[in-house]
């Protein structure tokens, strides 16, 4: 009897934001984009609490250094407020502590 395949198990680092309105880059098209929990020499020149509080210009700082494909400031400007406000929501949850994401999973 054939043992059934494991689903891959998700990166808990990295998350997939689809966006709403593409960024056209070129002749390229981006509709996803991968977001990776930042490290704090990435968080440089930011305040934690700014993030938290989806400050645009602390997202804005942070935003190219931690997807991918890494988009510019320029592109960031121009993004649709809803995908901005997917990609702070995918950020500030990276900043919580796991007890925190526990915690926030029971309440759900």
């Amino acid at each position: 009897m054939p043992t059934p395949e494991k689903a891959p198990q998700k990166n808990p680092n990295v998350e997939d934001v689809t966006l709403d309105t593409p960024i056209k880059r070129g002749t390229e098209e981006i509709t996803s984009v991968s977001l990776r929990k930042p490290m704090s020499g990435e968080l440089r020149g930011v305040s934690l609490s700014d993030l938290l509080q989806m400050d645009v210009l602390a997202l804005r700082k942070v935003l190219p250094r931690i997807t991918s494909p890494a988009l510019t400031d320029f592109e960031l400007g121009q993004m649709d407020p809803a995908d901005l406000v997917q990609m702070a929501t995918v950020v500030t949850g990276f900043l919580l502590p796991k007890s925190a994401k526990v915690d926030a999973s029971l309440v759900a």
